[in-house]
């Protein structure tokens, strides 16, 4: 059996626009599934140049699942991008020193949305922008020059700014169905063998056999 390496940054030989991305990034503060891979039309190692304001100190990580899909220009917004709303003023006048620095709010008075979380198998278009807290269930698509404020649920398409829910891709009861099956948690090995299956139009036969192949 014959099975792409996850290990292998630039799966496809001569092509460094399109990696493996947990093989690329290198900032311990974003987590990265096996296979999820970044298409960017300049180099696959701008990813991180992407994902913007994210600051140690605010402790925020981004979380990427398995086997997604990131097409370029994709930019992740981060907590740290959030200014106060309560005052006055928006204005960080702490950020340039001297008498200003007094006003330094601390973490706690900080605006905070919590992790940015992109579930397994999730699609996300060209130029999307994702906001800080943002949670992308499995299987869902995000077309592209979307901004998504809000959270997605799984299987759900998105688009616009801000995105809104165009349509679900199956059935309430399928999409229950796949969310058990969990195929993007299978070894690799179970994934090969049952491609056709997970790549073919969505029906009742395919549903049930790889149901099976999950109880096992």
């Amino acid at each position: 059996m014959e099975i792409p390496n996850k290990d292998n940054p630039y799966p496809i030989e001569g092509n460094k626009k399109i990696c493996f991305l947990k093989n690329i990034v290198a900032n311990p503060m974003i987590s990265v599934g096996d296979y999820t891979y970044y298409d960017d039309e300049h180099d696959a190692c701008n990813f991180e140049k992407n994902v913007l304001y994210h600051y140690e100190i605010i402790g925020d990580v981004l979380i990427i699942g398995k086997f997604c899909m990131i097409a370029s220009g994709v930019k992740f917004i981060m907590n740290g991008a959030s200014h106060r709303m309560e005052g006055v003023s928006t204005y960080p006048f702490n950020l340039f020193g001297s008498d200003w620095a007094a006003a330094t709010p601390t973490l706690d008075q900080l605006p905070y949305k919590g992790n940015t979380v992109i579930g397994n198998d999730v699609w996300i278009g060209r130029n999307v922008t994702v906001m800080a807290g943002v949670k992308i269930g499995d299987g869902a698509i995000v077309a592209a020059n979307s901004t998504v404020t809000k959270d997605v649920k799984p299987y759900a398409i998105i688009g616009g700014n801000p995105a809104k829910l165009i349509r679900y891709r199956f059935s309430s009861e399928v999409i229950q169905k796949l969310l058990i099956i969990k195929w993007w948690d299978w070894d690799i090995e179970t994934v090969t063998q049952n491609l056709e299956l997970i790549t073919n139009k969505v029906g009742d036969t395919n549903i049930d056999i790889l149901s099976n192949v999950r109880a096992k």
